[in-house]
Formats: C-alpha cells, sequence, structure tokens
C-alpha cells in the first residue's frame, strides 16, 4: 500500500459481506488510482475476510485488518484511522461495503476535501437521493438529523452520513480513544468533535441507494444509542451555556 502527503486510505468496515465486497472492491480501485482500501472485517463466519485476504495477495493497493469478533461499526473505523495515522495517510474516507455508495463518487469527497476538514456525501442537500427506502425508513433518518440539528446547534443536514472525507489533521486534533459510541451515535459524534475542534464540514449531494445484497445491520438499540447521545451531549452544551 502506497503511503505519504496526498495519499488517501478507504476504509471499509464488514461483517458478512460476502456477497459484495469483490464488487465494491472492483469498483473502488478502479475509481481513483491513488487510493487505498483498508477493510476491517469482524471475523465474518460467511468468509469476507477470506476474499479480501485473497484478493490483497494479488493488490497491492488492498489490506485486510482482520478482528476476531464483531466489535461494532466505531471501533471498526477508529482501528482504521490509527493504522492510516501511523503509515502517513493524509486523507480518510468512510464507506459502506453494501455499495449503498457509489464508488464513482470517491474522487468528488477527495476533491473537496481541499475546501474542509470534513467532506460529508449528503443525502439530504440538493441534488442528494435516497433509493430503495420504505417511508418509515425516511422518516425515521429524516427526524434522526433534524433532531441533531436542534440539539447540537448546528446546520448540518446529514450528521448521521457514512460516506464521508477526513483530513489527516482533523484525526489527530480528535481524541480517538474516548470515542465509544456505534452506529449512527459514531456518525454525529465524530461530526459534533469535528465542528468543536475547529474545523469545517461540507456537504455534497449523493445518491445514496439501499442495499442489495446482505443484511441490514440497522437495530433499535442502535438507533436508541444515537437518541441517547444526541439528547445527553445537547443537554450538557445547553447547561455549559448558561452556568
Amino acid at each position: 500500500m502506497s503511503t505519504g502527503a496526498g495519499s488517501t486510505l478507504v476504509v471499509v468496515p464488514t461483517y458478512n459481506e460476502a456477497s459484495g465486497i469483490e464488487t465494491l472492491l472492483d469498483q473502488a480501485l478502479a475509481a481513483d488510482p491513488a487510493l487505498d482500501i483498508l477493510v476491517v472485517d469482524d471475523g465474518s463466519p460467511d468468509g469476507t475476510g477470506d476474499l479480501v485476504s485473497k484478493r490483497a495477495e494479488l493488490e497491492p493497493r488492498l489490506r485486510l485488518l482482520s478482528r476476531p469478533s464483531k466489535q461494532g461499526l466505531g471501533r471498526a473505523y477508529v482501528a482504521g484511522f490509527r493504522l492510516g495515522l501511523s503509515e502517513g495517510y493524509s486523507r480518510f474516507i468512510e464507506m459502506d461495503a453494501d455499495l449503498s455508495h457509489d464508488p464513482c463518487d470517491l474522487p468528488r469527497l477527495i476533491d473537496a476535501s481541499t475546501e474542509a476538514g470534513l467532506v460529508i456525501g449528503s443525502r439530504y442537500v440538493k441534488g442528494g437521493s435516497v433509493e430503495g427506502w420504505s417511508r418509515g425508513r425516511h422518516a425515521l433518518s429524516a427526524a434522526a438529523n433534524t433532531y441533531a440539528r436542534i440539539m447540537l446547534g448546528h446546520h448540518i443536514k446529514d450528521s448521521t452520513a457514512g460516506f464521508r472525507c477526513y483530513r489527516r489533521e482533523v484525526l489527530e486534533a480528535l481524541d480517538l480513544d474516548s470515542i465509544s459510541s456505534e452506529g449512527y451515535a459514531f456518525q454525529v459524534e465524530m461530526t459534533f468533535r469535528t465542528r468543536q475542534a475547529g474545523f469545517s464540514v461540507k456537504e455534497i449531494p449523493i445518491a445514496f441507494r439501499e442495499r442489495s445484497t446482505g443484511a441490514s445491520k440497522m437495530s433499535r438499540q442502535i438507533v436508541l444509542e444515537g437518541m441517547l447521545w444526541v439528547t445527553k451531549t445537547g443537554l450538557l452544551n445547553l447547561h455549559r451555556r448558561f452556568t
């Protein structure tokens, strides 16, 4: 894998994504010859890690970080960030493994990162869209983002989005060891901390497509964790403001 100034690392957490991971890797590697990919697999019983490992033997821009058990999305990203920071990467992209995020948008995220510390591939700015969701899923996502804007006092329309690019200096400024959130809460917390650290956040429109293979990792626990984190953090900020 190439390292050094100007290089980009795409971090892809996986758990039981064997049905689509090879297609994602093909498309992502073709999208930009200057980026590398790190798959962080949590011991997938369906053989996802084995597929990636075999592909990595032939592809120098791909690596597998294998963990023995399912430890969660947030910890997977933090592990990937730490590895990339130690190896000199200057940009870090979060990307789902299920092709919900179009690899063709990778160069757009990288280009936009010249103007902001964090670039979010947003479903809810002008030009963004979501395909394949039920009305209930749309409503839940919209409500979560609206609640985060109100409680955390920002104007970001899609702080729960999982397709994003961080510049190196942002991750270096954050205390990654203290981040324990998972799922949507992880994305909202990282957005919040980026702003608190004084870095700019930019949203660019993307078309998000619901997965066509594999099983969704969404659960009530993930949604509840996100709502509780936003509520707690919002109330703490309000208390500090008036004390």
